[in-house]
């Protein structure tokens, strides 16, 4: 484990009086810096080499000449690379030769650090960050926390695009692709990648010694790969026993791994297979720093190992922190903030508001691979962190600048846990890597605190864990997500002395010094019985957003379950299930819920709907709202959707919150407001219901006719031709083909339309019975009656809704960047696709109103 800063600053003293009137490279240069790595806990020999060889720049004016080797003075490769000189040689020139020796280093060798010295002297250039920092050797005690990534207090600035997340996913993947081609797939796999990834953490961020695991595999395993699953099956079975409990004759290497527990490593996997290949693919993820890796893109970074074409564009597949904190800032976030600036003015105050926030508990019902339990759980530790700042600097009067050395035992301060933390995830690999990256965020937040205090603190053995439920959210009952504790009870009850912890249920009854779990009404004197009631604090996340004709059969029946007893729902999105069950669960309760949800919620048919539902049968109330943006990340080809943030609760407040955007990718900007209604606006709670006709005297909109024929009945000019050149009479057949898509983009496709066309004057036109064949099959395997029945008809449209006259075309999506909506006139010869919008019988005064800045505003 690492030093603490007070006992690396007593270090650097002795070191500073030590080497203090030495001058000679040559003589003690080597001697000078194993001291020097010894200041920091670390050996020298484990991380680091003298006099590696390397071909220089061929732009350089050493000595030795241009393309000509040099050696390096010391590298750690990937860390730190050191030119050092005798006392009064130049710094400047040093740190050219430095630099001469990056054209002979492997990508992954390259370091983040360059260090110059002259023993008297130092100065050490962050090339990620372009900074510097010059200082003499009697002033290294003051710099020591510069080089807390030698110690293992890394310094981490969260990039939501950093090119080490998308190195990670490839190298991970290329392990996956390896173990998965030799057959070793499924659960099995999943959770071994799993492991190998809290296994790269912990190497790197001094859960482990540091470096050790690379060091096991590089000295303890044959270099062509055939011992090395089972020495990674016997490392498993260590990470899982206590050292008291391990065998006396260990192997060293092993037995320096400490005990992990927390289950991770607790059920017996099958021993896997590793070649030369895979040997190696895994001492290059050995290689990278993962302590580099940001929290807020870990799960899903992880997901897209499980397939290439999402590793590829990892970007798109991540949730951005700064989208998250739109969500959990006005949902907790910021109140809690200004309940801390309210308490700390008073010890108890602030010592009641740490014991509060202790005890919350959070729920994501939908948490995928855990980002927002991430950074929820890393925002509320640093609030603590500025907590026990104020206990310690104000109240216990410690300066800051000698509180490391006050020896402090800060695990005594510590109260904010990952128990309080849950999630359901319906798939089983996303929520293994939610239950791990919560236990990884925890450490990263454990080594902030080391870093601000000065006390090393880490929870090993992994004593609590986020409680992660592999389960359809939609047939779980949350209530019974929470197991009662002796202390929760304890919370609700008088002079009552309790130990013992309980799983979940309704009545406990209580006691003098036990407790007994009863069903029914079960009475005996001087017994207490209560009613648990132990709530989610703050349920948030982002469900799915399956709009109802792309619900699968699952899908369908969880809607039907949830929104049992309750009418017209048949339209709604999925996602709107997740508010029937969260409107449900926080019935006369204080829990807050809030979700991220396509804008559609707040639109149209289905905000008078779900609103109608949630406002008058559950007596919801919106506490505030963010107006539709885009929801994606800063990747190149991100997956952004059009979203809107919904806050709400069982009981009213008085001041709300509207957060508009002037555009969909700009900035929001806070309005307050008294009431939000369903279309997320000001105003009173007032529903539009949904009606079949046009409001005024104009012409109706309607789809177009839907093929439902997996394609056979749609081509292309190419196939056009073809099928003209089989049979010249057939040309009579086809029809102009259009879409939005289509028409947006000038494509031009055909279809086969044989609206009121006898079957006798197509029957022997060669290639039309082929594909006739193509579309039965394909709606013979439909699940829709309508399109089942329509198998014995191949030949025509599913449903059919062609205009008899000329008519407006508008495409159902469009750009978001285009200040008007595409919109054309086209001949009744035109057949359109469903996923347009046709008018009839329009004139050019409608089409003007319809493409109008007006009507797209409206």
């Amino acid at each position: 484990m690492p030093l603490s800063w007070n006992e690396i600053k007593s270090r650097a003293v002795a070191f500073t009086h030590e080497w203090k009137d030495e001058v000679s490279e040559d003589a003690e240069a080597k001697s000078f810096w194993d001291d020097f790595f010894n200041v920091f806990g670390i050996s020298r020999r484990r991380v680091a080499t003298f006099e590696q060889q390397v071909r220089l720049s061929p732009f350089s004016t050493r000595g030795d000449g241009p393309g000509m080797k040099g050696y390096i003075d010391l590298l750690w490769k990937g860390v730190i690379l050191i030119e050092h000189k005798s006392r009064g040689r130049s710094l400047v020139k040093a740190y050219q030769q430095a630099k001469d020796y990056f054209p002979g280093l492997k990508e992954k060798e390259l370091p983040r650090y360059l260090l110059v010295s002259d023993f008297e002297r130092f100065n050490l250039y962050d090339l990620e960050e372009n900074t510097s920092h010059e200082f003499k050797l009697s002033d290294l005690v003051s710099h020591v926390q510069l080089f807390g990534f030698i110690a293992g207090y890394q310094k981490r600035i969260y990039k939501e695009q950093d090119p080490v997340n998308i190195e990670a996913a490839e190298l991970m993947g290329r392990l996956h692709d390896k173990l998965q081609a030799i057959g070793y797939t499924g659960h099995a796999l999943e959770l071994y990648l799993v492991r190998l990834l809290f296994c790269l953490f912990a190497d790197d961020t001094n859960i482990f010694e540091k470096g050790i695991l690379q060091d096991y595999i590089e000295l303890r395993t044959n270099e062509d790969g055939s011992d090395l699953a089972n020495h990674i099956a016997e490392l498993f079975e260590v990470l899982n026993t206590p050292k008291n409990k391990r065998f006396t004759n260990l192997d060293e290497s092993l037995a320096a791994f400490p005990y992990v527990n927390g289950r991770l490593f607790e059920e017996q996997l099958p021993t896997a297979s590793f070649d030369n290949d895979m040997r190696k693919a895994l001492l290059d993820c050995c290689l990278l720093d993962w302590g580099k890796i940001s929290p807020a893109i870990f799960g899903s970074l992880f997901q897209s190992v499980m397939n290439p074409v999402e590793r590829r564009n990892l970007g798109a597949h991540y949730t951005s922190e700064k989208n998250i904190l739109k969500l959990i800032k006005p949902l907790f976030l910021d109140e809690l903030w200004d309940e801390f600036e309210s308490a700390k003015e008073t010890k108890p105050k602030l010592q009641k508001f740490h014991d509060k926030i202790s005890k919350l508990r959070f729920l994501d019902p939908a948490c995928g691979c855990g980002n927002f339990l991430i950074i929820a759980y890393r925002e509320l530790r640093l609030l603590e962190i500025e907590i026990i700042k104020v206990l310690l600097y104000k109240y216990e009067k410690l300066r800051p600048e000698v509180a490391s050395g006050a020896g402090i035992d800060i695990s005594h301060l510590i109260q904010c846990d990952v128990d309080r933390f849950y999630g359901i995830e319906y798939e089983e690999f996303p929520a293994q890597i939610a239950q791990v990256a919560m236990w990884l965020i925890d450490h990263q937040m454990n080594m902030k605190v080391s870093e601000t205090f000065g006390e090393y603190y880490v929870r090993l053995p992994l004593k609590k864990s986020a409680s992660i439920k592999h389960g359809n959210a939609l047939q779980t009952d949350w209530n019974n997500l929470i197991g009662i504790s002796a202390y929760d009870i304890y919370a609700e009850t008088t002079n009552i002395m309790i130990a013992e912890p309980l799983a979940t249920y309704e009545t406990v009854t209580v006691f003098t010094n036990k407790i007994n779990i009863i069903e029914g009404n079960y009475e005996q004197p001087n017994v207490v019985s209560i009613n648990h009631a132990v709530k989610f604090d703050y349920i948030f996340g982002n469900p799915p957003f399956i709009g109802t004709a792309y619900q699968n059969a699952q899908q369908k029946l969880d809607m039907t379950q949830t929104f049992h007893g309750i009418n017209s729902y048949g339209m709604l999105d999925y996602v709107t299930a997740w508010y029937i069950k969260a409107a449900q669960y926080i019935q006369n309760t204080k829990t807050k819920v809030a979700y991220v949800s396509t804008n559609s919620i707040s639109q149209g048919e289905q905000a008078g709907i779900l609103w109608n539902i949630l406002f008058n049968f559950y007596k919801i109330k919106i506490h505030f709202a963010h107006h539709t943006f885009k929801w994606g990340n800063e990747s190149k080809n991100n997956a952004g959707v059009h979203v809107v943030i919904i806050g709400f609760a069982n009981f009213d407040v008085n001041e709300k919150s509207i957060y508009q955007y002037e555009n969909i990718n700009a900035e929001p900007h806070e309005v307050k407001a008294k009431n939000i209604n369903p279309y997320l606006v000001e105003g009173k709670d007032l529903f539009l219901k949904s009606i079949s006709s046009p409001i005024c005297n104009v012409p109706k909109m309607q789809s177009g006719s839907a093929a439902r024929d997996g394609g056979f009945l749609i081509l292309n000019n190419e196939e056009k031709t073809d099928l003209e050149n089989n049979s010249p009479q057939a040309a009579k057949y086809f029809h102009r083909f259009i879409s939005g898509d289509d028409f947006i983009n000038n494509i031009t496709r055909w279809c086969i339309w044989l609206k009121e066309i006898a079957p006798n004057e197509f029957r022997n036109l060669k290639g039309f019975q082929e594909r006739f064949k193509e579309v039965k099959s394909f709606r013979e395997k439909s699940t829709r009656a309508g399109t089942k029945k329509m198998a014995d008809l191949p030949y025509l449209f599913a449903e059919e809704r062609q205009p008899n006259q000329d008519f407006l075309i508008i495409p159902k999506v469009s750009s978001e960047n285009r200040k008007y909506i595409p919109i054309g006139y086209l001949t009744k010869d035109y057949i359109v696709s469903d996923k347009t919008f046709v008018v009839p019988n329009t004139t050019t005064y409608h089409f003007g109103i319809l493409t109008s800045l007006m009507h797209n505003i409206w």
